[in-house]
């Protein structure tokens, strides 16, 4: 007997079915036996002879699917066909390519990515807002982020940007939604006023409580700085209601205590916290392997153990990295690119250029073009045909493919692929969870 639980209807498209490549991936969830059909992600309950069938026979699964008509080669909804012809409707401004931190593993080294500090051009800035705008239609939606460094070094023009941007979106009928990634340190109430305001998404980077933050996170003096973190943040924490205001934890093998910093932050009022594992770090200082990896993945699904609890009880518990994955897994969502970079979302760096995102920036390998004269079609047509999942190895075979999408470019590009095992193990409870609780507490998923 098969139940389609869930799935995204779109206009299938044909293409030839590649060889040697996994189409399903069996679950057991509770003591129900369910299918992830990879084209679509689509998930069924399936008996327990098909599931052992597909278990054992992989390589033969796709026949096995078609037979049962859960699949149809002649219509698949990902093809090899990169997309062309995107607008930027999303760019993150390195406002400030400076930081009064040290941290041990900064991706952007401490704020300048390799160049000299310094604030972005006033010009600049504005030309990208513009830039965001140009083409979009009356009810569309752009996003404008202030990262950096610290972007509230340059805390005037983050103001300036806001209100141009809400001037365009108003003189064009177009919605531009706001955010920021900033350490804490230098945000105030009068911060916190404007955020909500304009309905920031205010995303804090806090690496842990106490001593697990200040190892990682110094100020340049090398005192630790989670005591002013926690300090400057809690007006904001006590005023979002149009903004909200969410923890960003980098996990390395030094502040590995998920669960406890999970209810601490939460605790403390933040709308969510979420994990991210360092992969990349220029320092070399920080790097997660596979025995930490590993134990990341056993503390994450016993996060994921609580949300189910405290989700099935009626009560919020905002663990982001599960809450976003249940999402993804109900909307169907298949995608042969693991985020927008390079596509429909840019980084800006201090000088106007355009960068594959905010990572990538300083790197003229990784240059679109510059905010005066737009993203260089060749360049971007480049970059979405070698980036396609399908053309990624050993991402073209991997059942979690089209949920995964490839990985981060940048840790990709950098060192490889060491988290595969991680990104599959992780993709697999969420399918559990998402199969357990959309029977127990549906009205979760409205």
């Amino acid at each position: 007997m098969l139940i389609q639980i869930a799935g995204l209807t779109s206009r299938p498209q044909p293409a030839p079915e590649p060889e040697l490549v996994r189409q399903s991936h069996v679950f057991q969830s509770g003591q129900a036996e369910h299918v992830l059909v990879v084209d679509g992600s689509r998930i069924y309950a399936i008996d327990g002879a098909t599931a052992e069938e597909l278990r054992l026979d992989p390589g033969n699964a796709g026949h096995r699917l078609e037979a049962l008509g859960l699949l149809d080669p002649l219509a698949r909804r990902i093809t090899d066909v990169p997309p062309v012809s995107m607008p930027v409707r999303a760019l993150s401004l390195a406002v400030a390519q400076k930081c009064n931190l040290a941290c041990t593993y900064c991706y952007a080294q401490e704020g300048s990515f390799g160049a000299e500090p310094r604030n972005m051009d006033r010009d600049a800035a504005l030309r990208a807002i513009e830039l965001l705008f140009q083409g979009a239609a009356p009810g569309e939606r752009v996003t404008l982020a202030f990262l950096g460094g610290e972007p509230l070094i340059n805390r005037a023009l983050v103001r300036e940007c806001t209100d141009w941007a809400v001037a365009i979106g108003q003189r064009t009928s177009v919605l531009a939604q706001f955010s920021i990634t900033t350490n804490g340190t230098l945000i105030t109430e009068d911060d916190g006023r404007f955020f909500e305001q304009h309905g920031f998404a205010v995303t804090i980077s806090v690496d842990g409580v106490g001593d697990d933050h200040d190892r990682q996170r110094p100020f340049r003096g090398g005192q630790g700085s989670f005591t002013r973190v926690i300090e400057r943040v809690q007006p904001l924490l006590a005023m979002q209601h149009r903004m909200q205001v969410s923890a960003r934890v980098t996990v390395t093998p030094g502040n590995l205590h998920l669960r406890a910093t999970l209810d601490d932050l939460l605790g403390r009022g933040f709308h969510s916290a979420g994990f991210t594992p360092m992969l990349h770090a220029p320092s070399g200082r920080g790097d997660m392997h596979e025995a930490a990896l590993a134990d990341m993945l056993a503390q994450m699904i016993e996060c994921g153990g609580e949300f189910e609890r405290r989700t099935a009880a009626g009560q919020r518990y905002a663990f982001a990295n599960l809450a976003t994955a249940l999402q993804e897994i109900h909307k169907g969502t298949h995608r042969p690119y693991p985020c927008g970079a390079g596509g429909g979302y840019f980084g800006v760096g201090a000088d106007g250029g355009l960068y594959t995102c905010h990572r990538f920036v300083e790197d003229e390998g990784a240059r679109f073009g510059d905010v005066w004269n737009g993203v260089d079609p060749v360049v971007q047509a480049r970059w979405l045909a070698e980036r396609h999942v399908h053309t990624q190895s050993p991402c073209s075979g991997c059942w979690a493919r089209y949920l995964c999408g490839g990985g981060c470019h940048h840790d990709v590009i950098r060192r490889g692929r060491p988290a595969c095992d991680y990104i599959r193990g992780w993709l697999d409870y969420s399918l559990k969870a998402y199969v357990r609780l959309l029977a127990s507490t549906p009205e979760y998923f409205g």
